[in-house]
């Protein structure tokens, strides 16, 4: 076991104080600081996680301005510091001052050795609780990663990556059809990794994002001078991914003319450039992505169905972030474990009521939109944990169920919060259990009678 004591700094004035604190924590390694600029290299060398703080500093030693300058400065340097104010100055504005500027407690002159050696265990305690909480927030989200990049703990998630996985090894064109936001992107990644041709190159176009008078050079590329502005001969999409793979996203905005020419590639693996008079042989995967409905445009001519059956050798549905029940909470977490520490490292975690708002929420732009609702409330938090007002959700509107049969609404309702409290506990089955309040082995009779991964 190791013998290496806790730090714990001391920051106090008082000569005889000093010597009196350092003695009483034989357990602690204690260091001493009486000023301010003191107690900041000692901070930024030692890193203590609990400080005792005495806010009558000097030059202010008779107020508290000196104090509270360094508590604020400890918080935005190390906010995970347990401070605990020592002060005989208006002690209950102080106290309310203080923990509303961040110090984890507060007790007040004259100093009660054995009270103040309570509050400073405990104190250490909590630091490490959090310290390990912190931990497996950093770990954790690993254990739901599939693909090598998708984090999802849903059992339709994990059934999309585990499709995409039996046909990675393959040839075989794949089209990804789901709502803007759900991860197509991402997934078509996971798949040009998890197959053989992870080596080469994988590229990515945006079909809808380029004009149609562009895009067929964008995607077959051009020879010098075959038009104004040609003025050097240029790879193409489909050539640059010679190899690898070629991502067609919002495959639906192709139009009827390029379509042709996008199925003479598919049909014989071969391109003319523009302008160009001679076949280029190409080995690109192609796998493609929309939101739209192509049986629609299909029946209304806008889609060619023979180029459809060429696109969609497999097709793979992603679900919205709706129906993905526990991955809200998991990527939310996730994202503001990311942003906290690049804009605002004083965020810790969420607050119950936005954890609840998470859970409720349609997730109309799904993963996207959880995205940018959590780096916006980082960014706008003015405590430590968000809050549903920072993430800016309202009040769940109840959905008016379609079914009043009582077992299936029942059974719907135990399958949504079995699932809830996993990803809440991160598949922990004795923290799910809790949660719900019922046994392990009721938890465990449960998950085999709805048939539930965890």
């Amino acid at each position: 076991m190791s013998s290496i004591r806790p730090k714990l700094l001391i920051v106090e004035d008082d000569p005889g104080l000093q010597a009196q604190l350092k003695w009483a924590y034989e357990d602690f390694d204690v260091l001493i600081a009486g000023d301010r600029q003191s107690a900041i290299t000692l901070l930024r060398a030692e890193e203590p996680p609990v400080v005792t703080l005495d806010l009558g500093l000097p030059p202010d030693p008779d107020g508290v301005t000196e104090g509270f300058a360094l508590l604020d400065e400890i918080m935005a340097i190390k906010p995970d510091t347990k401070v605990i104010v020592a002060s005989g100055h208006g002690a209950r504005e102080s106290a309310l001052r203080a923990i509303q500027r961040g110090a984890y407690d507060f007790y007040a002159k004259p100093v009660d050795i054995d009270a103040i050696g309570l509050i400073v265990r405990r104190a250490l305690h909590v630091w490490k609780l959090e310290l390990e909480n912190r931990l497996l927030a950093i770990r954790a989200p690993d254990n739901h990663r599939v693909l090598g990049r998708l984090l999802t703990a849903s059992p339709e998630m994990v059934k999309v990556a585990r499709t995409i996985e039996r046909v990675a090894n393959t040839n075989v064109s794949v089209m990804l059809l789901g709502a803007s936001g759900t991860g197509k992107e991402l997934l078509a990644r996971g798949l040009h990794d998890a197959s053989p041709r992870a080596k080469g190159a994988f590229v990515a176009i945006n079909c809808a994002a380029i004009p149609e008078n562009l895009l067929e050079s964008e995607l077959f590329g051009h020879e010098k001078g075959a038009f104004t502005g040609a003025v050097k001969t240029t790879e193409g999409k489909i050539e640059q991914a010679s190899g690898g793979t070629l991502f067609l996203d919002e495959v639906g905005d192709i139009p009827l003319q390029l379509q042709v020419k996008l199925l003479r590639f598919l049909q014989e693996r071969t391109i003319e450039r523009i302008g160009g008079r001679r076949s280029i042989d190409v080995d690109t995967r192609i796998v493609c992505a929309t939101h739209q409905n192509l049986d629609a445009m299909i029946a209304d001519a806008r889609f060619r169905e023979d180029l459809y059956y060429r696109l969609a050798e497999i097709v793979v549905r992603i679900p919205a972030l709706a129906e993905r029940t526990g991955d809200a909470v998991l990527l939310a977490r996730a994202f503001l474990s990311r942003f906290a520490a690049e804009m605002n490292p004083a965020v810790r975690g969420f607050a119950p009521d936005a954890l609840t708002a998470i859970d409720a929420w349609g997730w109309p732009g799904n993963v996207r939109e959880l995205e940018n609702r959590v780096k916006r409330a980082v960014i706008m938090a003015d405590g430590k944990l968000v809050t549903a007002a920072d993430l800016d959700l309202a009040e769940p509107v109840a959905a008016d169920d379609q079914t009043l049969n009582l077992k299936s609404a029942r059974e719907a309702t135990d399958r949504r919060m079995i699932r809830h409290a996993l990803a809440r506990s991160e598949g922990n089955i004795s923290g799910t259990a809790r949660l719900l309040g019922i046994s392990r082995p009721t938890l465990y009779d449960l998950l085999k009678q709805y048939d539930l991964q965890h």
